[in-house]
């Protein structure tokens, strides 16, 4: 019985190849200063939320009570912070 040829599985990729394959860039490092910032804000959401409820006279437009808004905002700062950290590479 005589042998059949045997395709060349080599030859054939290279001939049905449209595009080469590309690699992904990799993703730019953070600046250096970005990651202090981060934190920082974090800490400083901290620290608005502790003086509300402290020491209410040191927080502007509180008027000596302890404010909503000024909860509000301290949660936001580190609500931004915690958001910023996820981007740092």
């Amino acid at each position: 019985m005589p042998k059949s040829r045997s395709r060349n599985s080599a030859a054939q990729k290279r001939r049905y190849q449209l595009e080469p394959e590309r690699k992904a860039p990799k993703p730019k490092p953070s600046p250096r200063w970005y990651a202090p910032v981060v934190l920082g804000l974090m800490g400083l959401g901290v620290v608005v939320i502790i003086l509300n409820y402290i020491w209410p006279a040191v927080l502007p437009f509180t008027n000596d009570q302890t404010s909503p808004v000024v909860l509000l905002v301290g949660l936001a700062m580190i609500g931004v912070g915690f958001l910023g950290t996820t981007r740092i590479r």
